[in-house]
């Protein structure tokens, strides 16, 4: 192949790469680039070439001049820059985020002659690092409680049990119906508790077979059973120090309840296939959608273990004991979809937040939150209808919002659509803005003006 050829397939290579890519001479001026340079920077080939690299105000270059050969960059001296983050000035003065690589170019003699550095444009993902961020710190504001959301009575009543459980180093059982969120509990209790900086490991009864599940919570050693080739270390050793959280310890086979009685009773574990005793120190964390009283009275639970476990209860309420915590909900779920998709949905209507307020929630929080990613889905308008949620939900749950009737006045309208909210949510005037869409302070004003007084 001529030279020409190679010239021109090698140029066709370089702007065909997606990373920015740019040559300098000795002296750190710009001796050229690609395209994705061009649309990186702003900064056209021909603006750029001729340039001191410096055009680019990269906050992470470093001046090194040397009296012998003038070199400009610290560059000249290290050698080489390795995926380092930092941030450009584009030609429109916007700053773009990026990850730079570098390296020196030699002569034929071994001579260096230059430099070159590529540039990943990463400053979306940096957009995306802080929109998540700030989700985090929402979710720990007052409206919640270490990722926690709720302001009913109900639900702050579970947030001082809470803390008082992650003051104390005693057994804890998490009691609540499937999708409350007790694993948040759990993890809530870790997350402000005495053993924070120590290990959370979670195992979940309900998903393994009853020798997998010997083998996940106490270690095995080589040879206990057929596919064991090596030893290893069960969930309670991986928590030393820390804490276990044991969901579904309803579903705990009977001699499994032995072993675990053992560990709570004597702080030891045994793997499978041996006997020697191992000391472990390790908080036990457990829970359950089952009854245990009842699982206790027919001999299915061990008491012994049950008492030893019951130590801190601590009951989560099902979600429809908790309806006023719908709208708080709603805003945290519609900012996760809207994080993950960049798909904004404003609001939801007051219709919509009505039929949520009135159907049972059997799913409870998990089912709301599945609703809600369906309805994300269906809708194609400004908000989110009654109608764009599942249809088992709109079949069951009744919109009670009332809608304007001809001949009503606004004013009217107005005044019973906000005695309905008041009565779904209990009097909560926050909950109740909510419904309507409007602020806390319209609701306020509203029953002034109306002459509404709680209680209903």
């Amino acid at each position: 192949m001529r030279e020409e050829d190679l010239n021109f397939h090698w140029k066709t290579v370089v702007n065909t790469i997606r990373d920015g890519i740019m040559i300098v001479d000795r002296m750190g001026q710009i001796i050229s680039v690609n395209r994705a340079f061009e649309t990186i920077t702003g900064y056209r080939r021909s603006e750029a070439i001729g340039q001191s690299c410096q055009l680019l105000h990269c906050d992470i270059c470093q001046s090194a001049h040397d009296p012998e050969d003038r070199s400009w960059c610290n560059l000249f001296r290290t050698g080489r820059i390795d995926a380092n983050r930092c941030t450009l000035i584009r030609k429109d003065r916007r700053p773009v985020h990026v990850i730079k690589n570098a390296s020196l170019l030699h002569g034929a003699t071994g001579k260096v002659i230059g430099a070159v550095e590529t540039l990943t444009d990463v400053t979306e993902l940096v957009r995306r690092e802080d929109q998540i961020q700030a989700f985090r710190q929402e979710l720990h504001q007052e409206d919640g409680f270490s990722g926690i959301l709720g302001a009913s009575p109900a639900i702050s009543r579970v947030f001082e049990l809470v803390r008082n459980a992650a003051r104390s180093d005693a057994p804890v059982i998490i009691l609540g119906e499937s999708g409350t969120g007790k694993e948040l509990v759990a993890r809530a209790i870790h997350d402000v508790g005495i053993r924070k900086a120590k290990p959370f490991v979670k195992v979940n009864c309900a998903a393994l077979n009853e020798s997998l599940l010997e083998s996940e919570l106490f270690g095995h050693v080589k040879g206990a059973f057929t596919g064991a080739f090596r030893d290893r270390e069960g969930r309670f050793e991986a928590a030393h120090h820390g804490e276990i959280f044991i969901d579904e310890i309803g579903d705990l086979p009977p001699h499994i309840q032995v072993k675990l009685l053992r560990v709570l009773e004597e702080k030891v574990v045994e793997r499978v296939g041996t006997n020697q005793p191992m000391p472990i120190d390790v908080r036990i964390i457990s829970a359950t959608h089952r009854n245990l009283d009842a699982m206790v009275a027919e001999g299915a639970f061990r008491k012994d273990l049950f008492y030893r476990i019951n130590v801190i209860p601590i009951w989560v309420p099902p979600l429809r004991e908790r309806l006023e915590d719908i709208p708080l909900l709603a805003e945290s779920f519609l900012k996760g979809i809207s994080l993950k998709t960049g798909k904004t949905i404003p609001a939801v209507s007051p219709e919509a937040m009505a039929l949520l307020a009135n159907y049972p929630w059997p799913g409870n929080v998990r089912e709301l939150k599945s609703a809600f990613e369906y309805a994300c889905v269906t809708c194609h308008e400004n908000r989110l209808e009654y109608y764009h949620f599942p249809p088992n939900i709109v079949g069951q749950g009744s919109i009670s919002a009332p809608r304007h009737e001809p001949g009503q006045s606004r004013e009217e309208t107005q005044r019973q659509q906000l005695i309905t909210a008041l009565q779904q949510t209990g009097g909560n005037r926050t909950a109740a803005a909510k419904i309507l869409g409007v602020t806390r302070v319209t609701v306020w004003n509203r029953m002034k003006r109306f002459g509404i007084q709680l209680p209903l």
